[in-house]
């Protein structure tokens, strides 16, 4: 409908709105449309405070620190999967010849150095970042419960869903101290509020996951701090050789990077005596069945000489280093002269297991001492092949047949020359560098060789000398000496996240209630509840054991018998159709021989307590 008016003109028209009357039309024509009205946001600014708080909150919540440790878990998988340079730098270095093309992309994703790289770093600090700032308001608002009384009653206690009610002829008062004394003694917190005993239990379910969580920060410091100044190494130790723990005795060594050779823990110790035990027969023929080396130590530069035997996982114990016994393995004594039958060499030669039963390789280098029949100096060098239990001639092969010394052979290979041992590049004890090596020939002008028994000499050609096999075999061991600060503290977390882990699993937070009030006839009416933070079957359990204990001392009083009869005459017909029937027989039983009679009241109630209803939110 529009607004007719007179103009300056005398004429009638529309005549147009002021500026104010064409906004309420806009208003008043948009409220017909469904339409969502388009208004600028107008959100405050957060500011650096602001963002600051909002990124602590989402970093301290359940739901990142269970992603974060997700990640953790996802991080570590390539650490298992591609070799490690701090672990095993020879299958590093043939994972590189390998793979020229993936190597490259590995160095820069860090992915042989998986557990030092930055982001797996950063997600392990974020864990534990996050851990931390979850586990101190919780620590406080548990402490303030601790601190606290347990609330008091509902109003309505039938509303809860375990409850239980009966009518006895004790005072108030008399069952109050009973509920107390009864409750105490089953070790719940309680305390009398107005009419009503209230009391909790369970305060260790929220205690148990306190200590699970605390146990999580001091594993993640723990293994921390085992990285950054463990250290491993591995020594190969002949019967009648010793150790000295110093960084130039050892065969390989790696530690983490606050290390320093200050760390080493001052012992040594001296291989005695070796034994191996082995399967004689069955499916596991040739299975070790025992290790054990016998050693002389001693702590510090002047401590006293003690005995011991370490066997596998039975590692010896000197301050925080352990001496592991890794692996096992045989040195035959070999002796070499010259062509004037002087001795150039003579020891027990380490060779390195092959397979199961102990096949073994080798070289024996003689690198001093040594000249050749026209009198120059000449380096030796043999390739050894050793197997304890030899499977005879006709088996053509040198593949040990039992781990056990009990046939063994030694098989050399002669050559004459220089082994580049003065180069000055590091060179392997087992291997040798043939390139300036020549082979001693037999007559047939092959590769001189030879098989060897104990005792027996290999004659080199044109009098270069000699070989002997020696009667005399040793064995060596290999130990590993490990120093972890954080190993036990890493140990005693795992166990009290365990611990803690069952508690806050198996135990249930729950409440109970007692009250106590006389009745309109003088006969005190009993109300019992329960309630717990979850959904258990524990919680009416221990509601009918509680309250048949409180019906032995406080029994029911039988129900008031009904009023006689009016009759028709005396009164109005008091039939079913004129109200409802109140006969007690027709009513819950209250037979006070039967007990309390535990009821479950409606699920769907909400258990929260309202100032109007003196009750608070379960």
């Amino acid at each position: 409908m529009s607004t007719t008016s007179k103009t300056g003109s005398g004429k009638t028209g529309t005549a147009p709105g002021t500026p104010e009357q064409e906004q309420g039309l806009e208003a008043a024509g948009s409220r017909l449309s469904t339409a969502p009205t388009e208004e600028p946001a107008n959100l405050p600014s957060l500011g650096v405070i602001g963002w600051a708080r909002w990124f602590w909150r989402q970093l301290t919540s359940m739901r990142v620190a269970l992603l974060l440790l997700l990640l953790l878990s996802l991080a570590a998988i390539p650490g298992s999967l591609i070799p490690q340079t701090g672990i095993d730098q020879t299958k590093v270095a043939d994972f590189r010849e390998r793979h020229e093309t993936l190597a490259p992309i590995y160095d820069k994703l860090g992915l042989f150095n998986v557990y030092s790289s930055v982001w797996f770093s950063a997600i392990y600090l974020l864990l534990f970042i996050s851990l931390i700032g979850c586990i101190v308001p919780r620590t406080w608002q548990f402490v303030g419960q601790l601190r606290g009384r347990p609330p008091g009653a509902p109003r309505r206690l039938t509303r809860l869903p375990a409850h239980t009610t009966w009518r006895t002829g004790a005072e108030p008062e008399q069952i109050h101290r009973a509920a107390l004394a009864l409750l105490k003694k089953r070790r719940f917190r309680v305390h009398l509020v107005g009419d009503a005993v209230a009391a909790e239990k369970g305060y260790l379910r929220e205690a148990g996951n306190l200590v699970f969580h605390l146990a999580l920060i001091v594993m993640l410091i723990a293994f921390g701090w085992g990285q950054l100044f463990k250290s491993e190494g591995n020594k190969l130790i002949v019967e009648g050789s010793g150790f000295s723990n110093t960084l130039p005795q050892y065969d390989d060594f790696k530690s983490g990077n606050l290390f320093s050779a200050d760390d080493l823990e001052p012992f040594s110790f001296h291989l005695e005596d070796f034994r191996g035990t082995y399967e004689r027969s069955g499916p596991n023929k040739g299975t070790p069945r025992t290790y054990e080396a016998d050693l002389t130590y001693s702590q510090g530069a002047y401590g006293e000489e003690e005995k011991t035997t370490v066997k596998v996982n039975e590692p010896l114990e000197l301050g925080d280093a352990k001496v592991y016994l890794t692996s096992h393995g045989y040195a035959p004594v070999v002796t070499v002269r010259d062509g004037g039958g002087e001795i150039v060499f003579q020891d027990a030669v380490a060779l390195l297991p092959l397979d199961g039963n102990v096949t073994s390789s080798g070289v024996v280098k003689v690198l001093d001492g040594y000249r050749n029949p026209e009198g120059k100096r000449e380096q030796l060098g043999f390739q050894a092949f050793f197997v304890p239990t030899f499977g005879g001639s006709a088996s053509g092969t040198m593949i040990s047949q039992f781990p056990a010394l009990d046939y063994p052979v030694l098989a050399l290979n002669a050559y004459h020359g220089d082994l580049k041992a003065d180069s000055g590049i590091p060179q392997s004890v087992y291997q040798m560098d043939k390139t300036k090596m020549k082979e001693f020939k037999d007559a047939d002008g092959e590769l001189f060789k030879k098989l060897l028994m104990p005792g027996e000499t290999m004659e080199l050609p044109n009098g270069a000398g000699s070989v002997t096999f020696e009667k005399e075999i040793k064995e060596w061991a290999q130990f590993q000496v490990v120093q972890e600060p954080g190993a036990g503290w890493a140990l005693g977390g795992s166990v009290a996240a365990i611990g803690g882990l069952a508690a806050s699993l198996f135990i249930q937070r729950r409440r109970v209630w007692v009250r106590a009030t006389e009745g309109a006839d003088g006969v005190t009416v009993v109300e019992m509840a329960g309630l717990g933070r979850s959904e258990s079957a524990k919680v009416p359990e221990e509601l009918g054991d509680l309250a048949a204990i409180l019906y032995e001392q406080a029994p029911g009083a039988p129900d008031p018998e009904p009023g006689p009869d009016p009759g028709p005459d005396d009164g109005p017909d008091d039939g079913p159709d004129d109200g409802p029937d109140n006969d007690p027989d027709d009513g819950p039983d209250n037979d006070p021989d039967d007990g309390p009679e535990a009821s479950s009241g409606p699920t769907d109630t909400d258990s929260r307590v309202t100032p109007a209803e003196g009750a608070e939110k379960q």
